[in-house]
């Protein structure tokens, strides 16, 4: 029998009224099931010209604060947030039958915070991170293979990778996370949060 909230809804939203807390449940729950990165979110960014981009990027860090991921600051979609600071994600999870869509605001994340993500990854990803132009065109595959072997001769210490200034994290500052759950026939059960000024969240339900 599906059992219900106290918002009619099935019992997998609960009765949070933090959405961070419902999100790091759902997230768990994403991990046990999900055969390829449960991790993994489309992020949509848009330009000062009203352009939208999506792609999909990998969650590193969430808390009370923001949802956080990292990225080469001078692509395309870290020049759309510096040029925009606003984007969305959202997390589709074919095992569960479930996805939850996050728009807030961007900012960077402190120094230190990306030194020690970037150092706790491995030798290969560290020099791609100085290798790679991410974004701009290549005039073929052995520039880029050549950029790369030119930087392990640099940085052939793997101990000792500098994590490059324009390569960072950002933090995606939640104004509203909604959960969704697939529904026969299309009718499909939603809850919304939206952050009030004061810093309290809101709940209401959405149509499908």
């Amino acid at each position: 029998m599906n059992q219900k909230n106290s918002l009619g809804l099935n019992n997998c939203f609960l009765d949070l009224d933090d959405p961070i807390q419902l999100f790091k449940i759902w997230m768990n729950e994403a991990k046990k099931s999900e055969p390829n990165d449960p991790n993994a979110a489309a992020l949509a960014t848009s330009s000062k010209n009203n352009f939208p981009s999506a792609r999909i990027v990998l969650l590193k860090d969430f808390n009370k604060n923001g949802f956080v991921f990292y990225t080469n600051l001078n692509s395309q979609k870290g020049n759309e947030l510096k040029e925009n600071p606003k984007a969305s994600m959202c997390f589709h999870w074919k095992s569960l039958l479930r996805q939850i869509r996050i728009s807030g605001s961007v900012s960077l994340v402190a120094d230190n915070v990306a030194d020690d993500y970037y150092n706790s990854r491995d030798y290969d990803s560290r020099i791609g991170a100085w290798a790679s132009k991410q974004s701009e065109e290549l005039s073929s595959r052995d520039e880029l293979i050549s950029s790369l072997e030119k930087y392990k001769k640099k940085y052939n210490d793997q101990s000792k990778v500098p994590r490059p200034s324009h390569w960072s994290g950002w933090n995606l500052s939640p104004l509203s996370i909604e959960f969704w759950l697939d529904g026969e026939s299309r009718i499909h059960e939603r809850l919304k949060y939206t952050k009030e000024s004061n810093g309290n969240w809101i709940k209401s339900l959405l149509s499908p």
